[in-house]
């Protein structure tokens, strides 16, 4: 069992990786929720144990299976959010590989967690029926108001819009190895969701809300099994301003040896302008690029993401996104010059930007491509549709809309 404490509420429970399962009386969804995979986010660990709870306490009835996993539980007894590495970076395709391979020599602290969620995660997908939904639970360093992380798939996009909170896709794109990331590239509907700052109570409330939606929005439960409008409000109230669709157009990534430190007082979401002052880098002063709205500006000590910037996506270009998806108009795409299949599968292209200078990455993001750039020269983007599982989730209403 590991201790884990809460400055919100002064208290510790003990938990271990499962959290709690819960099995419905009848068919259904299978959710799996993780909390703390960062150690000194132990809010939503909290608000898993309190859900759960209730849900026994007050007999509620519900379809399908609810697991709650606890993440890093060594960094999370020690309250850091990571031992040597960060486990939130280390789901990258190369590793995973290694790692179903056998192959992972290493003994350290967050390996030893890696492995464990991962084989926990494999057990559930062996053992349980679909559809499955993962949820990854976080907060921030700084002040914000609720807000979901999506990797920009058609499926994904479907789930999450029934949330009252601003949506904020393509972090996948910046943040090489996340969990979800490698759970979508398995092709299930997996986000993450940011519920507040670390410490503050209010980002348990929120965690709690969130949980009891999903199981709402997921058709585990009904909307009469739980008090729905308060649940709701609870998230609606935080985001009246900013209640949109948004893509990172931009992260500043803190080198390693860099003094960096963020102006204070930046909350998510807060408009910035293009030339105004965010951070420091050593001695010289960090501008913003251009006029946004600042995301998860780094206020902790640990982890290299020093801030982003993001921009609301107009409707019209979703809805046009979406088409060409559905139509698979990227087929068309190795005809032009510049571009071909990298792999044989047809889900990874690569772009001469010499050549194919024409077509900006906005240009792949609409047809579901995230891109990572190998050199000056060249993209590797790659099929954020190829791997979804449609099917499984076509029998669901939210799918159908």
């Amino acid at each position: 069992m590991t201790k884990v404490f809460s400055k919100a509420l002064h208290k510790t429970i003990e938990v271990n990786r499962i959290i709690g399962q819960l099995k419905g009386s009848q068919p259904g969804p299978t959710l799996i929720f993780t909390a703390g995979i960062h150690g000194n986010e132990p809010s939503g660990v909290f608000a898993l144990q309190q859900v759960l709870e209730d849900l026994k306490k007050k007999n509620i009835l519900f379809h399908g299976t609810i697991y709650a996993l606890s993440g890093n539980l060594t960094a999370l007894e020690e309250g850091t959010r990571f031992n040597n590495q960060d486990l939130n970076r280390m789901w990258t395709s190369d590793r995973m590989l290694k790692i179903h391979d056998g192959d992972i020599k290493e003994k350290d602290k967050d390996t030893i967690q890696q492995l464990d969620i991962c084989s926990t995660i494999t057990t559930i997908l062996k053992k349980e029926k679909g559809p499955f939904y993962f949820m990854d639970l976080h907060t921030t360093s700084g002040e914000t108001i609720p807000f979901l992380t999506v990797n920009d798939s058609l499926l994904n996009r479907a789930f999450t819009k029934q949330y009252p909170v601003p949506i904020v896709l393509g972090i996948e794109e910046y943040l090489e190895g996340a969990l979800l990331s490698y759970i979508n590239e398995l092709g299930y509907v997996a986000f993450g969701f940011e519920a507040g700052q670390h410490d503050d109570l209010s980002s348990i409330e929120n965690h709690i809300a969130f949980i009891y939606l999903s199981l709402l929005f997921a058709e585990s439960v009904s909307k009469d099994a739980f008090n729905f409008q308060k649940h709701y409000d609870v998230l609606a109230k935080t985001s009246v301003d900013s209640r949109d669709i948004y893509e990172i157009y931009y992260h500043y990534k803190i080198k390693k040896g860099e003094a960096f430190r963020m102006k204070p007082g930046f909350l998510n979401f807060q408009h910035i302008s293009k030339g105004q002052e965010l951070a420091k880098s050593n001695d010289s002063i960090i501008f913003a690029k251009k006029s946004g709205r600042m995301l998860m500006p780094q206020y902790q000590n640990q982890g290299d993401d020093g801030f982003f910037s993001i921009r609301k996506i107009p409707p019209i270009f979703l809805g046009l996104s979406k088409a060409l998806r559905t139509v698979k108009f990227d087929r068309i795409l190795p005809i032009l010059p510049g571009i071909k299949w990298q792999t044989d599968k047809h889900d990874t292209l690569l772009v001469n930007r010499n050549i194919a200078w024409l077509f900006a990455k906005q240009f792949f993001h609409l047809m579901g491509y995230r891109s990572k750039e190998i050199n000056e020269n060249y993209l590797l983007i790659k099929n954020r549709e190829f791997a979804s599982r449609k099917d499984e989730y076509r029998k669901v209403s939210w799918a159908k809309e």
